[in-house]
């Protein structure tokens, strides 16, 4: 008998992937429709038009589903969850916990879970949302393999292009998710500051974002440089950004914790997390995006944060 799926997170991430989900359960299962729970429930609007289950409250969505996937914002948001989840019986059921947190937090998630009777599934995402709206993301898998196989049918050709198993501990999916957005931290980094002295320079910001199209075309290079010299990276009112610097923040903060407790250093992490402070203060009425580390690095330089805000 297939499963009854339930979702948990609408976020600019969950948004797509849960479609991308739901869609599959049409073709395959219509008569169990997914079930879906957002503390936003105007998010859910076009799910449930599309034949999804809407419920209204986690209570709800952890007595009806088998299979429980969570896609939420931050650490605090999904110990929140799980704590309505442990309130009551979850013996049998599978949670695919898919949102970025310190992997101390999942590793306590899974005890929990597992004291409880539970399965759980660290399974972190690599993409920006519109790679999660094509299905095309990269999904990480941790944790047991029997409860891996309950989720992985879910995953490759569905939410994801492809998975990365990475054994039995939970907390290595959430350590390589964190270790991994690094990279991306980096990219927007030395992004910010080439531009800027491309500009100071005489080079010209048009002129690097040439350089990048036909040097890096189709790369995370070339998105996040549009970001920057578009003043896209401070949205328009009522608009939220694709990463916001406050998510990104927190994921510079895991990795700058995780690296003082191996006995490492990232220096360009720890550049990155001081511009994301830097850039949310400049703008505190606005929910900036991660390139708003440009408009960091442009103050640093006697530029203004953003032409767009007037300053």
């Amino acid at each position: 008998m297939a499963p009854q799926l339930g979702w948990i997170g609408l976020g600019n991430m969950g948004i797509g992937m849960s479609k991308n989900l739901h869609e599959h359960v049409k073709k395959t299962t219509p008569e169990k429709p997914l079930l879906v729970f957002n503390r936003t429930a105007s998010k859910a609007d076009d799910l449930k038009t599309s034949g999804a289950a809407i419920v209204t409250s986690v209570d709800e969505l952890r007595s009806k589903s088998d299979i429980i996937f969570t896609c939420v914002s931050n650490d605090a948001a999904i110990n929140d969850i799980f704590e309505n989840f442990l309130a009551g019986d979850i013996k049998g059921k599978v949670f695919c916990e898919m949102s970025t947190v310190h992997p101390e937090t999942t590793s306590t998630l899974y005890e929990k879970a597992s004291a409880a009777g539970a399965e759980f599934v660290s399974a972190p995402v690599f993409g920006a949302p519109p790679v999660a709206a094509s299905g095309q993301l990269l999904i990480i898998l941790a944790g047991d393999a029997q409860a891996i196989e309950k989720v992985k049918p879910y995953c490759t050709g569905v939410m994801g292009r492809a998975t990365l198993d990475l054994g039995e501990d939970v907390a290595r999916g959430s350590l390589m998710k964190v270790i991994g957005n690094t990279f991306v931290l980096a990219i927007v980094e030395s992004l910010a500051e080439a531009h800027v002295l491309a500009e100071k320079s005489g080079l010209g910001s048009d002129t690097l974002d040439k350089f990048l199209n036909s040097m890096f075309p189709g790369s995370a290079f070339v998105g996040y440089s549009q970001r920057m010299i578009s003043g896209n990276y401070v949205p328009d009112e009522g608009k939220g950004p694709l990463f916001g610097a406050d998510l990104a923040q927190k994921d510079a903060k895991h990795a700058l914790d995780l690296a003082k407790k191996a006995g490492a250093k990232m220096s360009i992490t720890e550049v990155a997390e001081k511009h994301l402070q830097s850039a949310q203060d400049s703008a505190p009425e606005r929910n900036v995006d991660l390139a708003a580390i440009y408009g960091a690095v442009r103050m640093e330089a006697g530029l203004g944060f953003s032409d767009k805000i007037g300053k």
